[in-house]
C-alpha cells in the first residue's frame, strides 16, 4: 500500500467525512485529496523529481497533513521540521536533508530566516508557500498560495513504489548532529496492516493527534486515521502540557482512542484531569515511547474502566512499535513493571548476549528487532547503518537484518518481553529519544565551558529521565549554571536542555585519565534535593 492512497479511497467512499481537525480548522477527505493533488502537481511544476526531498516548515495543523501527502503523491520524501527547535541546529537537518523544496508558511517566517543565515542561504532551493507568506520576496517564493488554487485537481501519475522512502525523521545523534531515519511506504504500511486490525479502528473513530509530525508516533495518528477512514484531530501543540485543557480536548471532541508518550499520562494524572467515569467516548488508552509508572496506568484504569489499555514499543528505526502489550485489569501491585509484551505481526523481538545468541527465559540481554518495519538505514550515512542493522546471526546470507535497539530486556517464562533501560548514553525524557552525547557536544561548544560532561538520572516524575550537565567554567567569576543554561537554550530544544547542574573546578576522572560518569551520577544524587512535588499530589492507589 501506498500512503498516499487511503484519501483517494476514502474519497469515493466518503468524501465529505472529516478528514482532519484542529479545533475550527477542518478538512474533509474530499478537501484533503483536492489540495493535496495540487500541492504535488506544484512539486512536479517547480522541478521536482522522484525521491526528492521537501522540508516542512508548517507548523501542526490540516495544512501540514495537506503538505505531507502532496509531497508523497509527487514521489517525493518529506522531512518534517521541528519548528520549537533552535536554528542552528535545524540548519545541520536541513543541510543533510539536502531538498529541493522547503514548504512554508507564515508562522515559520522568521524561523526560516535563521536557519537561511546559519546556512548562508538555500543554494538554489525553491520555497513553496502554503499560506500568504509576509516578506516573501526575501525567500525567493517560487510557487505561492495563489498558483496553488490555479493547478489541476488530478492526482499526477507518479509512480512510487511501496519500498520507496515516505519520510525522514531526524532523531538524537551523538555526535552532536541529528541523523535522519529512512522510513519507507512498506515499513508504514505493515505497522497499520497490524494496528488497524488489532485495535479494530473504522469510520466511528475520532483520534487524537498528540505527537509532533517530526516524531515517529504521529505516523500511526495521521495514516492510522486516513487508512481507516476515521478523524484525526491534532492537539494544539501549546495545550501539550496543560493537563485539564487536554481532558476538556477529549471530551469536547468525543475521542475514542487516545495514543501519546507516557509522560503525558502521567501529567493529567499529577494534575488530577482524570476523572472517575471520565470520558465516556475513549475505548482505547496507547501509549509508547518510554516507561508508564504502573501507579499511573493504575490511576487511569480506575477512572476510565471502559478504555483498553495497550503499551506499545518500538524505536524510529523500526517504524512506530514493533511489540505490545494489552493490560486487562488494574495491577494489583504498584511495584510491577508493565511488559512491552510481544511482537507485532511481522516484527520480531529477541534478547541475545554479548555471542548474538538467545539468553535463557528471564536473563538479561541486549534487545534486538527484526522484520518488516525495519528501515533501510540512516540517510546517507553508511557507516551509522551498518553498526545499527546488522546481519541476522541465524541466517547470515538470507539478507535478513536485526536492528541493535541498544536497549536491555528480559524474556520471561510466558514469551512476554520487559524492558530494562539502556546500555548507552541514550536516555528517553518526556517521550523524547535524546542523545546524551548531542547535548554534550552543545555545552562544550560554549565558550564559557571549559569542560562539560551530561548524565542521565530517573528523575521519579514525569520527565522518565533527568538530564544532568556538570561543567567547569572557563571564568569562575562570570560564569553559573543560569548563565549556561541561557545560552545553551539558545543551540537545543527545550526537551534536550540539561534540568539539573553542577559547578565543578575539575570533572572527575577513572583512572584511564576518562570522564567518571559513574561519580558525576553519585554527585548528583549527593546534591539533589528532592523538590516538592510541583507536579501535583503524589500518586496513591485510590486516589481521587
Amino acid at each position: 500500500m501506498l500512503l498516499h492512497e487511503a484519501t483517494r479511497n476514502r474519497t469515493n467512499r466518503r468524501g465529505d467525512a472529516t478528514a482532519v481537525a484542529m479545533g475550527n480548522d477542518r478538512l474533509s477527505y474530499a478537501q484533503l485529496e483536492l489540495h493535496s493533488n495540487r500541492f504535488a502537481q506544484g512539486l512536479l511544476e517547480l522541478g521536482c523529481r522522484r525521491g526528492d526531498r521537501v522540508c516542512l516548515f508548517v507548523p501542526k495543523s490540516p495544512s501540514a497533513v495537506t503538505a505531507m501527502l502532496g509531497s508523497l503523491k509527487a514521489g517525493c520524501v518529506y522531512v518534517p521540521i521541528d519548528l520549537a527547535s533552535p536554528a542552528p541546529r535545524l540548519a545541520k537537518i536541513v543541510a543533510a536533508a539536502d531538498p529541493s523544496v522547503v514548504a512554508l508558511t507564515e508562522p515559520a517566517v522568521p524561523l526560516l530566516d535563521e536557519v537561511l543565515g546559519a546556512l548562508d542561504g538555500l543554494r538554489g532551493v525553491k520555497v513553496a508557500a502554503l499560506d500568504s507568506v509576509a516578506g516573501g520576496d526575501r525567500f525567493g517564493v517560487s510557487l505561492a498560495a495563489p498558483d496553488l488554487a490555479a493547478l489541476p485537481e488530478e492526482a499526477p501519475g507518479v509512480r512510487v513504489s511501496p519500498d520507496d522512502a515516505a519520510h525522514i525523521l531526524f532523531t538524537s545523534g551523538s555526535t552532536g548532529t541529528p541523523k535522519g531515519v529512512v522510513i519507507s511506504h512498506r515499513n508504514v504500511a505493515s505497522f497499520l496492516e497490524w494496528a488497524i486490525g488489532h485495535f479494530g479502528i473504522d469510520e466511528s473513530d475520532r483520534l487524537s493527534g498528540h505527537a509532533p509530525f517530526h516524531f515517529d508516533l504521529s505516523t500511526f495518528d495521521v495514516y492510522g486515521a486516513l487508512t481507516a477512514g476515521a478523524e484525526l484531530h491534532l492537539v494544539p501543540p501549546e495545550l501539550s502540557l496543560m493537563p485539564r485543557d487536554l481532558a476538556a480536548l477529549i471530551d469536547r471532541e468525543r475521542l475514542t482512542q487516545w495514543f501519546s508518550v507516557p509522560s503525558v499520562l502521567s501529567y493529567m494524572a499529577s494534575f488530577d484531569a482524570v476523572p472517575h467515569g471520565g470520558f465516556p467516548s475513549l475505548r482505547r488508552v496507547v501509549w509508547c515511547g518510554d516507561v508508564l509508572p504502573t501507579p499511573v496506568l493504575i490511576h487511569w484504569m480506575e477512572r476510565v474502566g471502559q478504555a483498553q489499555y495497550t503499551n506499545l514499543y518500538g524505536p524510529t528505526e523500526a517504524t512506530i512499535a514493533s511489540s505490545y502489550y494489552k493490560v486487562s485489569a488494574p495491577p494489583e501491585d504498584e511495584t510491577s513493571p508493565i511488559p512491552i509484551g510481544e511482537a507485532c505481526a511481522g516484527e520480531e523481538l529477541l534478547v541475545l548476549d554479548d555471542d548474538l545468541q538467545p539468553v535463557s527465559p528471564d536473563a538479561t540481554g541486549d534487545l534486538y528487532i527484526g522484520g518488516s518495519g525495519l528501515s533501510c538505514g540512516y540517510w546517507r550515512d553508511d557507516a551509522k547503518t551498518a553498526e545499527a542493522f546488522i546481519a541476522d546471526p541465524r541466517s547470515p546470507r538470507s539478507g535478513r537484518r536485526l536492528y541493535r535497539t541498544g536497549d536491555r530486556a528480559r524474556i520471561d517464562g510466558d514469551g512476554l518481553v520487559y524492558f530494562l533501560g539502556r546500555q548507552d548514553s541514550q536516555i528517553k525524557s518526556r517521550g523524547h529519544r535524546i542523545e546524551l552525547g548531542e547535548v554534550e557536544a552543545a555545552a562544550n561548544a560554549l565558550e564559557s565551558i571549559r569542560e562539560a560532561a551530561v548524565v542521565g538520572l530517573s528523575s521519579g516524575d514525569f520527565e522518565g529521565t533527568a538530564i544532568c550537565c556538570a561543567f567547569t567554567p572557563d571564568d569562575p567569576s562570570a560564569t553559573s549554571s543560569a548563565t549556561v543554561r541561557t545560552a545553551i537554550r539558545k543551540v537545543l530544544p527545550s526537551y534536550m536542555v540539561p534540568t539539573r547542574w553542577l559547578v565543578l573546578p575539575a570533572l572527575p576522572t577513572n583512572a584511564n585519565g576518562k570522564i567518571d560518569r559513574r561519580r558525576l551520577r553519585e554527585l548528583f544524587l549527593e546534591a539533589h534535593v528532592p523538590r516538592v512535588a510541583r507536579d501535583g499530589p503524589a500518586l496513591r492507589r485510590g486516589d481521587s
